[in-house]
C-alpha cells in the first residue's frame, strides 16, 4: 500500500467518523487516538504548507477542518 492509499484510507475514516458522532475524534478515548493523531497531522501540515493541494481540498471538505470545534461539547 502506497503513502497515497493510507492518507485516502484514513481520509475516508475520518469522513465516516464525523458523519457518525458529528465530531472530532478525542484523545482520550483509546479507540479513536490514532484517528485523532492522523487529523492533527494534516492540520498542521495544511498550516505549514507541507500537504499537496489536492489533499488540503479533500481535508477542507471535513466540517472540523476549520474552526467549528465541537470537542469542547463532549461534556454538555
Amino acid at each position: 500500500m502506497t503513502h497515497d492509499e493510507k492518507w485516502i484510507e484514513r481520509y475516508e475514516e475520518a469522513m465516516l467518523f464525523y458523519k457518525e458522532n458529528d465530531r472530532k475524534p478525542f484523545r482520550y478515548i483509546p479507540e479513536e487516538r490514532n484517528l485523532r493523531s492522523c487529523w492533527k497531522t494534516t492540520n498542521k501540515r495544511i498550516t505549514t504548507g507541507g500537504l499537496k493541494p489536492d489533499r488540503v481540498e479533500k481535508f477542507n471538505q471535513l466540517a472540523f477542518s476549520g474552526g467549528g470545534d465541537k470537542q469542547d461539547n463532549h461534556n454538555k
